[in-house]
């Protein structure tokens, strides 16, 4: 089977999040995407995140209507409530693959803007090694800077990207070690921060979220005063 993996914050899932996930599972033929939300962040956050309860509940209405989608607690806090070892997505991959089987395929999905700065993640040369990147791309990238940004030992030669500087970020990168693929007329402009802006404007956040999330936001009056 062809398997996804989606981490992050998720706070709160939105519309882009899910768009991301439904064009990889079309092109891709993804039995399951899981989506992890992140416990402890390893990259410093601008601001508190919601409780993971909160950010969990919600990623389960909003895949509730998708088979395929399935919420995961592989980054779930420890039963000792640890909150200080960060949630490394290489750990997160091996203790999947190890629940997988040998001829089934792992794919890595992220956003590009999350992406070009991957070559600073903990063993990023191995994420690689591991499984293969669905990277949503968006206007204003090349192919050149999916390339710049890998791991320094993975990245080609310059003379090699250099064709590609104005080349869209789209298509697939297939290199020694390395395989991205990049989908591209799928980026929603949604953002945390707007997120946040129209709970505090009291406007609707049906163009931003999912109804059920949209709900449950209001019900636990997240997000508000922030």
């Amino acid at each position: 089977m062809n398997i996804g993996l989606f981490g992050g914050t998720f706070d709160p899932i939105h519309r882009g999040h899910l768009a991301l996930a439904g064009a990889a599972q079309e092109r891709f033929s993804l039995s399951r995407v899981y989506f992890v939300p992140a416990s402890v962040p390893p990259h410093k956050q601008k601001r508190p995140l919601s409780d993971y309860a909160h950010r969990y509940a919600m990623i389960a209405l909003a895949t509730a209507g998708e088979k395929a989608f399935v919420p995961s607690l592989l980054e779930a806090p420890t039963a000792a409530g640890d909150t200080s070892t960060p949630n490394y997505s290489i750990d997160t991959i091996e203790r999947l693959k190890a629940t997988l089987k040998k001829s089934d395929a792992l794919f890595f999905l992220i956003g590009i803007d999350a992406f070009n700065d991957i070559a600073q993640w903990h063993r990023a040369e191995a994420l690689f090694r591991e499984c293969a990147f669905i990277v949503s791309s968006r206007p204003g990238f090349s192919l050149a800077d999916v390339a710049h940004a890998l791991p320094e030992k993975l990245r080609p030669a310059e003379h090699v990207t250099k064709p590609f500087t104005k080349q869209p970020a789209k298509g697939d990168l297939v290199l020694a070690g390395a395989t991205v693929h990049l989908l591209d007329g799928i980026h929603q402009p949604v953002s945390a921060t707007a997120i946040r802006q129209a709970v505090a404007a009291r406007k609707p956040l049906g163009r931003l979220v999912d109804p059920a999330v949209a709900d449950y936001i209001r019900k636990m009056n997240l997000y508000a005063g922030r």
